[in-house]
């Protein structure tokens, strides 16, 4: 995976490439505030094999974002360019690559964490980690989807294994993972239980939720035994989001820095299952999420957009922490 900020040689087919060009992108020189972030112009990536060239759309915007531009992380250098979720163009194609044709319209996950780089007019992702976009939705939408939907997907269905008639609580049901895996355990004939402010509920019902929870003001613990829970939160949620499992139920968790250190013993004691989940890139997964979006199973809750040289507003709202559905990053 090659970082925006980085040129190669490398052969592509059906277009020609300029090893001189440049585009536009969103660096950061230091760790901090959405200050921090600043538009540059750089040398444009070139595809190696098995790889494309993704003339961007849509970039998609997540909390993981919000975290690297904070302090370092997974990823510890700069300059960084951040950005992972991406929907555009191919624009060119590496050696080897047959599934995609210059011009085909794609959507995915740059590999997390370290293929990061789509918050740029250009980013170059492995063939295999974009699909087709469906027809069905636009650029915007699309760009919402990669990341969180993955990590539902992956969370909800190769982890937890979800069943119809199962019962699962999401934490956070409103948020860019919630709302979508709220929809995906809906396509499996689950039963949802989604935690958020009273004045999301109504989003919530319209997701499909069949029992929306007030965090604020009720004890989730005190719900109905749930066969599995997706922990967003971490912490404390984490801890006694134990409580409400039943015997042999499974706890995924995607709040990996901030679970409690005890945690896999106090799982074990109580007979459930803990799984700590990273999302990875996934063509398996994709052409998943793109079924059912098309079969309108799946749709993304767009809250705001911005143009790319304000990708500062857009960490800026999502540091409130009071997004509801996603940010995304509109390329023209």
């Amino acid at each position: 995976m090659l970082d925006p900020m980085t040129t190669t040689d490398s052969t592509t087919t059906d277009s020609a490439t300029t090893d001189s060009a440049t585009m536009t992108a969103i660096s950061q020189d230091a760790y901090g505030g959405p200050e921090v972030l600043h538009q540059v112009r750089t040398t444009r990536p070139q595809p190696g094999p098995s790889e494309v060239l993704i003339r961007v759309r849509a970039a998609g915007m997540n909390p993981t974002d919000w975290k690297h531009r904070q302090r370092p992380g997974m990823i510890d250098r700069l300059p960084l360019v951040l950005g992972w979720d991406v929907s555009g163009t191919v624009e060119a194609v590496g050696l080897g690559v047959t599934i995609h044709r210059v011009g085909d319209e794609v959507f995915g996950m740059l590999p997390y964490p370290h293929g990061v780089g789509s918050f740029a007019e250009y980013a170059v992702a492995p063939a295999r980690a974009v699909v087709g976009k469906p027809a069905t939705i636009d650029h915007v939408q699309a760009g919402a989807l990669p990341l969180a939907a993955l990590t539902a997907w992956q969370a909800l269905v190769d982890t937890a294994d979800l069943q119809p008639g199962e019962r699962i609580l999401v934490h956070a049901a409103a948020g860019g993972v919630g709302h979508l895996a709220v929809q995906i355990a809906k396509s499996r004939g689950a039963e949802v239980v989604g935690t958020a402010s009273a004045p999301k509920h109504d989003l919530l019902r319209d997701l499909g939720v069949d029992e929306a929870v007030d965090y604020r003001t009720t004890d989730f613990t005190t719900i109905a035994p749930v066969d599995v829970v997706l922990d967003t939160i971490g912490g404390d949620t984490a801890e006694r989001s134990l409580q409400v499992l039943k015997p042999g139920g499974r706890l995924v968790s995607i709040a990996l820095t901030s679970l409690p250190a005890d945690l896999p013993d106090r799982a074990a004691a109580l007979g459930v299952e803990l799984h700590p989940i990273l999302v990875e890139a996934d063509q398996a997964g994709m052409l998943a999420i793109r079924e059912l979006v098309e079969s309108g199973k799946l749709r993304p809750i767009v809250e705001a957009t911005f143009p790319l040289a304000e990708a500062a507003k857009g960490h800026a709202l999502g540091d409130t922490g009071r997004v509801a559905g996603k940010v995304v990053l509109t390329v023209e």
